[in-house]
């Protein structure tokens, strides 16, 4: 798509701000008033329209598909969205370990533990950890609580958490990533440790590092989305 607007500005909309491009406010996927809780949110949205040359790249609005996603899906079920979250606790990346016996499984002990048994020692949940890739169903009580944390959490931070733990499969590794001063490239280090491990093995090709370094942009933007919806 040709780029059909020539200035991009932020202005105040009641209690929230808005992009305008040409003076026109932008609108959501959805049709709904994009209007952001900050003007430090208002203003990275406005960069990635800012940064637009001549051809529109869709890609490169992963913030503004965040704040979309905030306020056409999580705003108007927040239940489904937060059911959609807990999934990655059930299946919660950092729980499935290699079988006795495999070199990756002191990898992953040294690396995934701590930061598992931190969450449960902060929320007072117990999580099952898994030898092999066999499901097996994480304690209710746990899924009871977290769904707790969730519903404490505001419509544009359950949009980051959303691409943070689809990215990482881990609503541990997600939560954590909201805290403050928390380390992107760490925490993606963590979220990608079986991927890094296969690629130290086998060497690490074009494909590989490139995948991985788009990842971890959007990992990190996601991290900026939450800090900036906070103002």
């Amino acid at each position: 798509m040709k780029r059909f607007y020539k200035s991009v500005a932020v202005a105040a909309d009641g209690q929230g701000w808005r992009v305008t491009l040409d003076g026109r406010a932008i609108k959501t996927v959805g049709g709904r008033a994009q209007v952001v809780p900050s003007a430090v949110l208002a203003d990275a949205l406005a960069a990635e329209w800012a940064a637009q040359g001549e051809e529109i790249d869709p890609a490169a609005f992963v913030l503004r598909d965040m704040a979309d996603y905030a306020l056409d899906v999580v705003a108007t079920d927040r239940d489904a969205a937060i059911a959609s979250l807990l999934r990655f606790a059930e299946t919660d990346t950092l729980c499935y370990r290699a079988e006795d016996g495999e070199p990756l499984l002191e990898r992953q002990q040294e690396l995934w533990e701590p930061l598992l048994t931190a969450a449960e020692a902060r929320w007072d949940i117990h999580f099952e950890r898994i030898g092999g890739i066999i499901h097996r169903p994480q304690p209710a009580e746990t899924l009871k609580r977290l769904r707790g944390v969730l519903a404490a959490l505001d419509d544009f931070t359950l949009a980051a958490l959303n691409t943070l733990a689809s990215l990482s499969a881990s609503l541990v590794i997600g939560l954590a990533a909201l805290e403050d001063g928390a380390e992107a490239e760490a925490l993606w280090a963590l979220a990608n440790l079986e991927e890094d491990w296969q690629a130290d093995l086998w060497g690490k090709d074009y494909e590989y590092l490139e995948r991985r370094e788009r990842r971890l942009g959007n990992f990190s933007a996601a991290i900026n989305f939450a800090q900036a919806a906070r103002g």
